[in-house]
Formats: structure tokens, C-alpha cells, sequence
């Protein structure tokens, strides 16, 4: 029997590799794989994973991958499972004595469920549960491997991964303040990031987001400690690491900024106008499945069909993070050149009447042409998803929101404009004029106190539920008044000629705004920045750990690895949403794709931001956009991935009656 943490990452080749394909390539050959090897002689192997480890690796491997590596049979611990005397078995498990007890029960005695068992722990397992292990001497004989794996997050992205802290937002941050349920919470957070850096094999130089007390007469409130509690937690697990785990490095090899949702209010309430965002905001996707009907067989009704819009789809690869009217123009363009160049669809469309094509005649056309069924699919596919966003956009009444939304944020709108908004689009949804309220919120927290608060919520006709979400906010603001505050979400800036509160800086000349409805960036897009440039302050984000002499993160002024920002053909006041761009095949992702792992190769130290109490799709896409600008792999980690609603939903849970920030304080 050995015990040790499986082999480190980095033995598989100096290719550069992304953080998914890294967590897929030691679930697949670090675990399954080496199975393989030792006194084993069985060809097929049984998988046994309790509720956590089969999300984990669901996040990052197909059954296909699984199968392949000789996994006959997946089964749940907690199941009445049948015999297989003749095969072994692999247990991908939490070190929890529940799990230990079950391992043991399936092993010991003269009739054990498996021929031999591989033991891969998802995080580290206590010297008590490994004794309690070794008593047994029947099972003893009987393990092929017991081995910490150091892998409990889900990487549910190529620069994502969440720690499944769903309620991390109401155990941390809501009115019942419970100090064992937020430690508990914390505890769990910051042992799974930590498998983060022990799955990598990165030390990270960590940082975070500090208390913003702002004199000796300001308590501080236990959700404004909350980054600095979980930072602690990280880096005595870490230590342990560097102790523990053989090659890990001993000096500091990338950087960890850790924030919480109160950095930036804003970013989970407000349309993202992506098309992954609009997608996920606007379909009532389950995850990332979506459900469309298909013309049924032998002319039948139609059937419903799952999809799952995932980064093997390189369609979606291409444009999930477009802006959705880039993404509509984009794909018509596809569907129009394929049709062009294929002979039969030609014909098809010389029997028409002329005119151009609409993309439900484009639809019908290449439904004849079997031999490109696959892309075809793909292609109509997305055409259906976004004609129905734009459908929804038009019915809603969503620009117009959109634009008064982004206003508000830059400073360009006010309490005037909010109500002008109500009394004329009295059909607004519900859900939509709560939003717009809870941005409101954020950049005039004021305007909701009291009797205008009151008043406002009648004007909007929202029912005291909602309004809670609004109040809520005030939970997340810290303990600082946020007129007082000069950095953070909502700061302050004011023209020449008449005050103006904006919670966002305007870009405009820094950056390109080519879409409209474009304007707004998450927060971190800013501290990621100053991060990489070496400008964030040391004061609002201390470290842990100073930095070795060996460390060679970019902390000079200029950025190590700037690549500068296309030129744009239009500015942001183009009244049209897209403009033309260079058509290709018609199903083929853009040539920055294809060549995307060459110029991986270039990458500097990877820069990792956690963010407590959910992360968005906005945020998400900001770190796939940054990992190209600064040439630095940026991955995003969060307790959750919250849409608007989720988010929304988890906000009202946060007070169960009404309370003061003063009765908040520790």
C-alpha cells in the first residue's frame, strides 16, 4: 500500500495546458489510469464516487474519457451495490469518516464486494481515518493504492472553477448571524481552493481585499473580515502543502486576489448583453442545457432534444462571450456563406423569389444536405437560440432598460430617470424593474431609505419580497458609508460643470466600446489590471506572504506581457448593433481559435481571483479577456456562478426580519 499525493501535473509534457485541461488530465491518468499498473490484471474496473467527486468529475470529464480508461461501471457509495468479486474497483471519495466506514464495509471481510480497491481522496485525509484504516488487516492487503488527490473544486470552465458553496451568501453575509455556520462555510471554501494550488502545483502570493473600517470609531462587522478570514484559512492550508507534498514549489509562482460580492453589487443584477450571459439570463437554462424541438421522424411531431452549450461546440466556443447583436449578424453570415458555396442549397434557393435569405429559409435549406449534417446542426442550432434572445429583447422592451441600466451606472441618469422609466413601461416584468431598482441601490443607496424607499416600491408595484432584495444590498456594502468611500464599487466622481455620482469609471478613449449596451465592466476587470501593473493598493489589498526574491510576478509599472486592442471601425454611438467582418466557411471557428494553443505557449504566471458569495458570466468573461490582453492566464473562482435570478432569490434570504447595520457589529 503507498500513500502520497498523486504525481505532480507537470509531468505530462512542457505544453502549456489550461486549468480544466490540467484537472482532466490528473482525474484521468493520475487516478483512473495508473490503476492500471501494480499487481492489477483486471481489463474493466468498477468507479465509486459519493454525491461531491461525481460532480468534480462531471465538470471535467465525458463519460467517453472514463470508459476509456477502462471504467466499465460508475456506482454511488451511499447504493446497495451487486458483487463483483473478479474486479477492481476505484474510489474517488471525500475523507469523511461516513465514506471511510462505507470503503471499509465493502472491503473487510472473507467476502469482499471488489478484488482490489484504489483509494483517491479528494482532499486531505486526517491521521485518525487513516489509522482507523490500517486496523483492519483484511482490508489492508487488499488496497492497491490510498492516495490524497488534492482535487475537491469543479472546474466548470477552461478559467472557472466554483467550490459549491451555495449558501455561502446567506451563511456568510445574511442578519442570522450563526458564527459556526460561517466558519463551517469558510473551512470547506478555503480547503477547496487550496486544492486548487496543491492540483496545479502553484504557490500563490495571496492577497485580499482588507476591512474597510474607516477611523478607530468604526466597528468593524464580521462580513467586512470575511476575505481576510478565508486568506488565513488558505495560506495555513497552503503551508501544510509545502510541507506535505513532494515538488511543491517552495517559492511563489503566481498571485490570489481574494474579493467578496461586495465588491461590485452591480455585475449580478445588470443585463450582460454576451451572448453566453443573454443565454443563460433570458432561456431558463438548466445548467448549461437547452432545449429545443426537432422536426420528428417520418414526419412525425416534433421532439424535444437536449444540448448542451459547452466548449466542445465550436460555435459557442467562438461567440459565447460576443455581444449578442456581433453574434446574430456572425451567425447569419455562416448560415448565408455555407449556403453559397454548396451547390444544392443554390438550387434551392433559385426556385425562391429572390430577395435575402431569412433564417428560418436558411434552416429549411440545409436541412437537405445530410453529408454536412453535424455542423449544420450546430449552426441552426445557435441561429434558433438567438432569434429567440432578440425575440425576447424586442417583447421586453430590454434596450431601452439596458441603456437606462448603463446610464444610471456611468453617472448619465438619476432618480428622475428611474421614475420617468416606471410610469411610462408600467409592463415591465417584475424581475426587470427590480433590477433596474437594485442598481439604483447601488449607485444611490440614499434614494431608498425610508419614506422614498416606500414610495419608489409602490411606484414600481413590487411586493414587499422584492424590495427585500433592495434593502439587502445594505449587508453586502461593508461597513463603510459608501459616500465616504474613495475606491471600491462605488466610488464617486464629479464633472466641471454639475455633481454627478457614477459607480464606474467611463472608458471611453481607454478602450474601445464598439457595441451599444457595452459600456459597463465588472469591477475586477479594473483590479486584475492594476494587479498585473503592479498598482493595487497595498493598503486596501495586504498580502499574506511578502514576496520571495525569486518571485517574478509583474509588479513593474508596465505590464510584462501587453498585447494591444484591435482597432474598432465604429464608436459606440453606431446606431446599428454589429458590424461585417470576415466570413469563413460557414461553420469553422475564427483563425484566434485555431492558433489559440500556440499562443498559449507565451503565458506568464497565472493571476487567480476568488470571490465570496457567487461570481457572474460577466466577470467570468472578463478573465478570458484579460488572459489574452495581459498574456497571463487569469482563472476565475468563486463559491458559485449566479444568473441574475439565482442571485437574486439568494439576496432576499439574507434577512428574515428588518435590521439596522448597527445591529450587525461583532
Amino acid at each position: 500500500m503507498s500513500f502520497s499525493d498523486s504525481d505532480s501535473s507537470s509531468a505530462y509534457g512542457g505544453d502549456y495546458r489550461n486549468f480544466r485541461q490540467i484537472s482532466r488530465e490528473r482525474l484521468l491518468r493520475e487516478m483512473l489510469r495508473s490503476a492500471k499498473t501494480g499487481n492489477s490484471k483486471s481489463t474493466w474496473k468498477v468507479l465509486i464516487m459519493d454525491k461531491l467527486t461525481v460532480k468534480i468529475m462531471s465538470y471535467s470529464c465525458k463519460m467517453a474519457d472514463i470508459t476509456q480508461e477502462g471504467v466499465s461501471l460508475v456506482e454511488d457509495i451511499y447504493r446497495r451495490r451487486q458483487p463483483l468479486p473478479t474486479m477492481d474497483a476505484i474510489y474517488f471519495i471525500q475523507p469523511t469518516k461516513e465514506n471511510v466506514i462505507m470503503f471499509l464495509s465493502d472491503m473487510a471481510g472473507k467476502s469482499p464486494l471488489y478484488k482490489k480497491a484504489f483509494v483517491f481522496f479528494s482532499s486531505p485525509i486526517s491521521r485518525e481515518l487513516v489509522s482507523h484504516i490500517k486496523k483492519d488487516s483484511s482490508v489492508l492487503t487488499r488496497i492497491g493504492a490510498l492516495r490524497e488527490m488534492n482535487l475537491e473544486y469543479f472546474a466548470i470552465d477552461s478559467q472557472g472553477f466554483i467550490t459549491d458553496n451555495e449558501r455561502a451568501l446567506e451563511e456568510l453575509f445574511g442578519d442570522d448571524e450563526d458564527s459556526h455556520k460561517g466558519d463551517a462555510c469558510l473551512n470547506v471554501m478555503a480547503s477547496r481552493i487550496a486544492t486548487v494550488f496543491a492540483s496545479l502545483r502553484e504557490f500563490p502570493f495571496v492577497r485580499f481585499r482588507a476591512a474597510r473600517s474607516l477611523d478607530v470609531t468604526t466597528m468593524t462587522t464580521s462580513r467586512d473580515l470575511i476575505p481576510t478570514k478565508l486568506a488565513a484559512r488558505i495560506w495555513d492550508a497552503l503551508t501544510q502543502y509545502k510541507q506535505k507534498i513532494e515538488h511543491f514549489p517552495q517559492t511563489e509562482t503566481c498571485e490570489l486576489l481574494i474579493l467578496d460580492r461586495s465588491i461590485d453589487q452591480i455585475a449580478p443584477v445588470i443585463h450582460e448583453w454576451t451572448y453566453d450571459a443573454m443565454c443563460h439570463d433570458l432561456l431558463n437554462m438548466e445548467g448549461n442545457k437547452y432545449v429545443h424541438e426537432v422536426p420528428g421522424k417520418a414526419g412525425g411531431p416534433p421532439e424535444k432534444k437536449e444540448v448542451l452549450l459547452e466548449e466542445h461546440d465550436p460555435v459557442w466556443l467562438e461567440l459565447r462571450h460576443a455581444h449578442i447583436a456581433f453574434a446574430s449578424e456572425r451567425l447569419h453570415e455562416k448560415m448565408t456563406n455555407f449556403v453559397s458555396k454548396n451547390k444544392a442549397a443554390k438550387i434551392q434557393h433559385g426556385s425562391r423569389d429572390g430577395g435575402e435569405l431569412s433564417t428560418r429559409d436558411l434552416q429549411q435549406m440545409v436541412q437537405a444536405l445530410p453529408q454536412y449534417s453535424e455542423q449544420i446542426d450546430k449552426l441552426s442550432l445557435h441561429v434558433e437560440i438567438a432569434g429567440k434572445i432578440n425575440r425576447i429583447i424586442r417583447e421586453l422592451g430590454l434596450r431601452e432598460l439596458g441603456q437606462l441600466e448603463q446610464d444610471l451606472v456611468f453617472g448619465d441618469a438619476g432618480m428622475k430617470d428611474v421614475i420617468k422609466f416606471l410610469t411610462t413601461k408600467e409592463d415591465a416584468t417584475r424581475e426587470n424593474k427590480l433590477r433596474l431598482l437594485m442598481i439604483l441601490a447601488a449607485v444611490f443607496p440614499e434614494k431608498l431609505e425610508g419614506e422614498r424607499g416606500l414610495n419608489i416600491m409602490k411606484l414600481a408595484r413590487l411586493p414587499r419580497d422584492d424590495m427585500n432584495a433592495v434593502n439587502n444590498m445594505r449587508l453586502l456594502a461593508g461597513a463603510s458609508d459608501t459616500k465616504k468611500r474613495s475606491t471600491g464599487a462605488f466610488s464617486l466622481k464629479f464633472d466641471i460643470h454639475k455633481k454627478k455620482r457614477a459607480a464606474r469609471k467611463d472608458r471611453t478613449g481607454e478602450e474601445e466600446t464598439t457595441w451599444q449596451l457595452s459600456r459597463f465592466y465588472p469591477m475586477i476587470e479594473e483590479l486584475i489590471d492594476k494587479l498585473n501593473k503592479g498598482e493595487l493598493s497595498k493598503d486596501e489589498y495586504p498580502c499574506m506572504n511578502d514576496p520571495s526574491p525569486s518571485f517574478h510576478g509583474t509588479s513593474q509599472s508596465t505590464p510584462m506581457h501587453h498585447v494591444p486592442a484591435p482597432h474598432s471601425m465604429r464608436s459606440k454611438r453606431t446606431p446599428t448593433w454589429a458590424r461585417p467582418r470576415n466570413s469563413d466557411d460557414g461553420y469553422s471557428s475564427d483563425s484566434i481559435l485555431r492558433h489559440a494553443s500556440s499562443d498559449s505557449k507565451k503565458m506568464g504566471q497565472r493571476i487567480f481571483v476568488f470571490i465570496v458569495g457567487g461570481a457572474t458570466r460577466s466577470e467570468l468573461r472578463v478573465c478570458h479577456k484579460l488572459t489574452s490582453k495581459l498574456q497571463r492566464e487569469v482563472i476565475l473562482g468563486s463559491s458559485s456562478l449566479d444568473d441574475p435570478p439565482q442571485f437574486i432569490t439568494k439576496l432576499k434570504l439574507l434577512t428574515a426580519n428588518e435590521l439596522s447595520l448597527d445591529d450587525l457589529q461583532i
